[in-house]
């Protein structure tokens, strides 16, 4: 294991709670395992460790494929918040390390983290690269993908690209997986808080389904 990985597991387990962990393990479905920090104290430790010692640009694809492969949930939300820190050094293929995160130890927690801390950040400073990528992953059999093509612009408000937001949706918007049906409806609901007008004309002229739509209509009324 890389020495970067150890210390940091050692700064978890230091806080490890058994009850807490369980708890958490069920939460996912039990699908990984958990040292049992609480939210905000796992964010502090993680954030006193980074600020304590940071590796090389260059380590972090190497240090985060190690991560993803540990059982620790706890070390996946770790190593998002690692590459987020470095977004100003950010070179245009490390989406492919975002990629890459995105479909290994795939769930909602970790596939909607990245949105809001790499992809949505990403695009914004490499917009060049936003169609040719998310037109990929939209048109992916990788349901997390298309997820992500769907939601990666939740944040973007007056900057939202309302004509790929609604290709994206309309592909997928057959789709039976709950994850995209929500992902749309979350999008769509999202983007109301800028323009509900355009968000309720959309969903009038369209065909969703019935937990797209009334997820996208929450803040509408």
């Amino acid at each position: 294991m890389h020495v970067y990985i150890t210390g940091i597991e050692k700064a978890f387990r230091k806080h490890a709670d058994t009850v807490h962990a369980a708890s958490a393990k069920a939460y996912l479905r039990n699908q990984f395992e958990h040292f049992g920090l609480p939210t905000p104290l796992r964010r502090s430790t993680s954030k006193a460790y980074m600020k304590n010692e940071l590796p090389a640009y260059e380590e972090l694809p190497v240090i985060i494929k190690a991560i993803w492969q540990q059982p620790y949930r706890e070390l996946h939300y770790f190593a998002i918040e690692l590459l987020a820190v470095y977004k100003k050094e950010w070179e245009k293929d490390i989406i492919y390390l975002a990629e890459y995160m995105i479909t290994h130890k795939s769930w909602w927690d970790t596939v909607d983290a990245i949105s809001s801390e790499i992809t949505g950040p990403y695009f914004l400073r490499f917009p060049e690269q936003t169609k040719q990528v998310t037109k990929q992953w939209n048109q992916s059999d990788n349901f997390w993908l298309q997820r992500s093509s769907i939601i990666f612009q939740k944040a973007y408000r007056s900057k939202t690209d309302t004509k790929l937001l609604s290709a994206y949706i309309l592909h997928c918007a057959r789709s039976k997986e709950f994850f995209v049906q929500k992902a749309i409806g979350w999008a769509l609901r999202e983007y109301s808080k800028t323009n509900p007008g355009w968000v309720q004309q959309f969903v009038n002229t369209h065909t969703l389904a019935p937990l797209s739509k009334r997820e996208a209509l929450k803040r509408i009324g």
